[in-house]
């Protein structure tokens, strides 16, 4: 297919480019980006007013198969990424069984395939069924295809096999994607502690449930000279010690997400299970502090974990309900909104953050948009206003906070491959 683009604003991190220009994309590649091109295209895309990134990356979501393909499917959680204007997305291993071996790996990336949208690349375990005591077959998935190790959903508690994994990862150039929370610490709570969960009457997770195992892994990284991302941080106390890590040259990335950014504890007055996620909703001190650390390049990554869930999992008291945000189809929207339009962001750090820096750390090709890549684009209306719709997600998870919200940001293309999705 050749698709001839116009006067759209290219944002790329990696070349320093942000201006109006064309590019002409043929066989699914980028042969021409200049003014004024003049092509015979099957597709004439007129992006006056609209910018152009590189495809956005996500290198922390769930597509729940195999196992829990009434949350969602693979077919279904690449149509919502595609919605979302995601080109590549990277899941994570708890599954059913789990992504633990080359099988399941392999069957992943052929489920994929056919589905033949946005680019999957499946995550593989740490520990052997998650059960963080021995390490999984890191070599034989590593040969299968997966582009990183985390056991997300489950900490590795014991500190030996989390500094096994990194020194054994590292041989390999394998990121190992750290979930930080000490369970002991969380003790069954189901919020933020503080303010808010007292007059709610539910049981806090304390801060440092998350930064004391971040402060570890740090420690780890940082004594064995190896590399450690963290992932989904939600504190101020989390972005100082990342900070403080870098400053000391530790080979330490991070990522948040954007519902870390965009709301607080509060959201969940009124018993809200859709606020209900892991780690939890912070205050407004934490959502400052984590502005902060995108801005100042302590968090490199914008990641969604879209945590799609049935609505019986959602539909319950409190205490019961599934943690978890479907976060593919509002992601953009609330980056333009509450980084981009606030001006927390420039756009080329916007696209560091959502395309060039997780393309890096998983070791993939994307994340730049120049002559000769494969083209992988999102094309977005920065200024057009959206109301959030769960009911027409794509997903089959509705679960989203957001439901109801007027934000700015609006996909209007996913090109991935050269194809219009």
């Amino acid at each position: 297919m050749k698709i001839l683009i116009k006067n759209g604003r290219l944002i790329d991190y990696l070349s320093d480019f942000d201006g109006i220009t064309d590019i002409y994309i043929e066989d699914g590649t980028i042969k021409e980006i200049g003014n004024e091109l003049e092509y015979i295209a099957d597709e004439i895309i007129d992006c006056t007013g609209l910018c152009i990134i590189p495809g956005m990356v996500d290198m922390h979501c769930h597509l729940r198969e195999p196992g829990f393909e009434y949350k969602e499917s693979i077919e279904t959680g690449i149509n919502s990424a595609a919605a979302g204007g995601f080109t590549t997305i990277a899941c994570m291993p708890n599954t059913n069984p789990v992504i633990d071996n080359q099988a399941i790996v392999t069957f992943i990336k052929e489920k994929a395939k056919s589905a033949g949208k946005v680019n999957v690349f499946p995550i593989g375990c740490i520990t052997k069924g998650q059960n963080g005591q021995e390490l999984a077959e890191i070599a034989e998935m590593k040969l299968a295809g997966v582009v990183a190790i985390s056991d997300d959903g489950k900490p590795v508690s014991n500190p030996l096999v989390m500094k096994r994994a990194l020194q054994y990862a590292k041989m390999f150039e394998l990121p190992v994607i750290s979930h930080c929370e000490d369970k002991e610490l969380v003790d069954e709570g189901v919020m933020n502690e503080g303010y808010t969960s007292t007059i709610l009457g539910l049981k806090g997770i304390p801060r440092e449930a998350e930064e004391v195992m971040v402060a570890r892994d740090v420690i780890l990284a940082e004594n064995n000279d190896c590399h450690v991302h963290i992932a989904h941080i939600s504190t101020k106390g989390s972005v100082d010690i990342i900070r403080n890590a870098k400053k000391r040259n530790v080979k330490v990335t991070a990522e948040t997400c954007p519902h870390y950014f965009s709301m607080t504890d509060e959201a969940v007055v009124g018993y809200n299970t859709n606020a209900k996620v892991n780690p939890p909703l912070r205050t407004s001190e934490d959502v400052e502090a984590i502005k902060k650390g995108l801005a100042d390049g302590t968090i490199d990554v914008i990641a969604t974990d879209h945590a799609p869930h049935h609505i019986d999992d959602k539909n319950v008291e409190f205490n019961n309900a599934s943690f978890g945000i479907s976060g593919f189809e509002t992601a953009l929207s609330l980056c333009v909104t509450n980084l981009l339009q606030t001006k927390v962001l420039t756009y080329k750090q916007f696209v560091a953050k959502i395309s060039y820096n997780p393309s890096k750390i998983l070791g993939i090709n994307s994340g730049s948009i120049s002559i000769g890549r494969i083209a992988d684009l999102t094309i977005f209306a920065p200024n057009d206003k959206i109301i959030v719709n769960a009911q027409t997600f794509k997903s089959k998870g509705k679960n989203t906070p957001f439901d109801g919200y007027e934000l700015k940001g609006k996909v209007c293309y996913t090109i991935v491959n050269g194809k219009i999705l």
